[in-house]
């Protein structure tokens, strides 16, 4: 199979179930939403070695949010409903309560919920009041208020969705993966949680020398150890990149994947279209590459 004259291989991206929070952020400009949110989703790439994974969905206009303010949507991963609560509470305190006029809203209606008790920052002076239609906390800060709704949804959703470009070189390459995240940035239900979305150095589970790592270089699609071990890289590979995808469901991380495979295909230099999988180790969802068309 060929998307832009690319070779898609026949394989699967190997995803695993996580549990997901969408927060939604706003403040008085644009510019302190992105900030507050940006600091928020920081230290968030993988759960191998961060504390939960998390990144920007999309920004909102005024008519998108609750208090008709600029916004952005981020979500918040982690495999555990407890880490998750933990990691929601205190990205929120740390990163949202002390942004210049950041007010934040649950972006998730569901079922199952938790309350994020930020309140207490209030020593006392703290209120629960009812505005644009919600039931929210008022605590009273340095520069006047901060507005918090306090029970936020999360859901069951996928972490790890993937896809690999193979390229001629780093720079081509490189451009193929920015190409790909732009083409994702955006949509609904997903983030890509690495830095600028791109993943260098691609991991596989476990060591086959280090018994105490978890995760280790991926070495059949490293470049310089052709020659060295059983490669899956074809002839003329300089670099690879993975894009990982992250999404509130499944359909969610087919139609992102799709997307951004379409927009790396694009770019010259690419010359094949892989995914990561680990035979059945790291989690149930296998996403095939070809049936996303």
């Amino acid at each position: 199979m060929q998307i832009n004259g690319v070779e898609i291989e026949d394989t699967y991206a190997e995803a695993f179930p996580m549990y997901i929070s969408r927060l939604i952020v706003t403040a008085a400009t644009r510019r302190w939403a992105v900030e507050a949110a940006r600091e928020a989703t920081g230290f968030a790439t993988s759960i191998i070695g961060c504390p939960a994974e998390a990144g920007i969905e999309r920004e909102l206009s005024p008519g998108e949010t609750p208090d008709g303010r600029p916004g952005v949507s981020i979500l918040v991963c982690h495999v555990s409903k407890k880490k998750l609560k933990e990691q929601v509470l205190e990205r929120a305190g740390n990163c949202i309560l002390t942004a210049p006029t950041c007010a934040l809203f649950n972006g998730l209606e569901n079922e199952e919920s938790f309350d994020i008790r930020l309140r207490y920052f209030g020593d006392g002076f703290e209120r629960e009041v009812e505005r644009y239609g919600r039931k929210l906390w008022s605590i009273p800060i340095m520069s006047g208020e901060f507005l918090y709704e306090e029970r936020i949804g999360f859901k069951a959703g996928i972490g790890g969705g993937n896809f690999l470009i193979l390229s001629r070189d780093s720079a081509s390459g490189l451009l193929a993966a920015e190409a790909a995240v732009d083409a994702i940035s955006g949509l609904e239900g997903v983030i890509t949680p690495f830095v600028g979305g791109i993943v260098s150095a691609g991991s596989k589970v476990g060591s086959r020398k280090y018994k105490f790592m978890r995760a280790t270089t991926n070495e059949r699609f490293c470049p310089t150890l052709r020659g060295e071990v059983e490669s899956a890289l074809p002839e003329g590979t300089g670099a690879v990149y993975e894009i990982v995808i992250n999404g509130l469901g499944e359909e969610e991380i087919k139609r992102a994947m799709k997307e951004g495979i379409e927009a790396a295909t694009g770019v010259e230099g690419v010359l094949k279209i892989s995914a990561g999988n680990y035979g059945g180790n790291l989690g149930k969802y296998l996403i095939n590459l070809h049936e996303l068309w």
